[in-house]
């Protein structure tokens, strides 16, 4: 098993209904992408990972005895070391490790995520664990490693989509659960506003300020519970809220709504992309009007898709700026494509499901 090279892929993700819902405990439907990190290993016969990340013109060398009793803002390299080392894994052997890939960074489909997660499931290929590898169990670690170590306020979509693969149903409140729903969706498109999304302070606001209202909320009907909240008796709710926290204590209510009726959507054996682009355009106006996480450029990109025929589209990720998923019928992808590039996209093209994350190469 030692002295051989490794090759990881990691997909980026789409998160197509669910943005700001799992740090909420309410379920998300996202899918992995064919865009992608690369990861390649090559043992060096030293003590030291000398990490190559080519699209960003860095390099990082860790000795491979590093417990990283303290982290730095954003290590994830540190930070799945020291969850990884809990779990069994002991590095033993330095590596070269070269990262390169396609997904857009700072676009809000998940590029620094994809680069955690492959070098998790390096680090797990070339040294072990006690646990039994599932993909479930990567896509935990994952979360382990980027939201918990660093006590950042993201969820666990990014983590297990990527790692799972296809299109996913997260249910993220106790009892968890990551469901394969579909591995198919014809017709998607993405399309990069070149607006570096805006994560943590964000994140912070629109969490911060949602879990204040739910917060009230609990404390004046004590028989609340936000995953059976019906649409219909937000107002019952809300006349307690002060007008600041309002939006986003409905938006919380009816993105769940939106959220659970999609996923009634892709049970079905044929899926109808019309009703799901209509639900996906619902979804997106929420966090526009009531989250208030898009910017000019992203209005604009979602404005032409839709004036050019797309069945939906929808601002993904926490927000700020980044990316646009779009519906369209099969076939007319690259109609939409010059869409976007009218407004002035700084990139768009077709995606499709990819199957998660995996070794590509295993050589003695």
């Amino acid at each position: 098993m030692k002295n051989r090279k490794i090759r990881i892929t990691a997909p980026g993700r789409t998160c197509l209904f669910g943005d700001h819902q799992d740090y909420l405990g309410l379920p998300v439907i996202a899918c992995a992408i064919d865009r992608r990190i690369n990861l390649i290993a090559r043992p060096n016969g030293s003590e030291n990972f000398v990490i190559r990340m080519r699209d960003i013109d860095s390099v990082r060398q860790i000795p491979i005895s590093d417990t990283f009793n303290h982290l730095e803002p954003r290590d994830y390299f540190g930070s799945a070391l020291r969850v990884l080392r809990r779990k069994g894994c002991i590095p033993d052997l330095g590596y070269d490790i070269e990262l390169s890939g396609n997904i857009p960074i700072n676009s809000g489909n998940s590029s620094s995520t994809a680069v955690l997660l492959a070098w998790i499931k390096f680090l797990v290929e070339a040294f072990g664990v006690h646990d039994t590898v599932t993909k479930d169990y990567l896509g935990e670690l994952g979360y382990l490693a980027e939201i918990v170590e660093h006590n950042e306020p993201g969820g666990m979509m990014d983590h297990y989509s990527i790692a799972v693969g296809g299109i996913v149903n997260i249910k993220t409140s106790p009892p968890f659960k990551c469901s394969g729903i579909s591995s198919k969706l014809s017709g998607m498109v993405s399309g990069v506003s070149g607006v570096p999304k805006e994560t943590v302070g964000l994140l912070s606001r629109v969490k911060g300020n949602t879990l204040t209202a739910i917060g009230i909320v609990e404390l004046k009907f004590k028989d609340f519970q936000l995953s059976s909240v019906k649409v219909g008796d937000i107002q019952k709710y809300s006349n307690i809220l002060p007008n600041k926290l309002k939006p986003y204590f409905e938006a919380a209510i009816e993105n769940h709504h939106i959220t659970q009726m999609a996923i009634q959507e892709f049970k079905k054996p044929i899926l109808n992309l019309d009703t799901i682009g209509l639900l996906m355009y619902e979804h997106h106006k929420i966090l526009r009007d009531k989250l208030r996480i898009t910017v000019p450029k992203i209005d604009a990109m979602i404005n032409a898709a839709l004036d050019n025929g797309a069945y939906g589209a929808k601002i993904v990720g926490s927000g700020g700026g980044g990316s646009i998923v779009v519906i369209t019928e099969p076939g007319t992808e690259n109609k939409i494509v010059s869409a976007l590039f009218s407004v002035g996209a700084k990139d768009a093209y077709p995606i499709k499901v990819d199957s998660g994350l995996r070794t590509e190469t295993k050589l003695n």
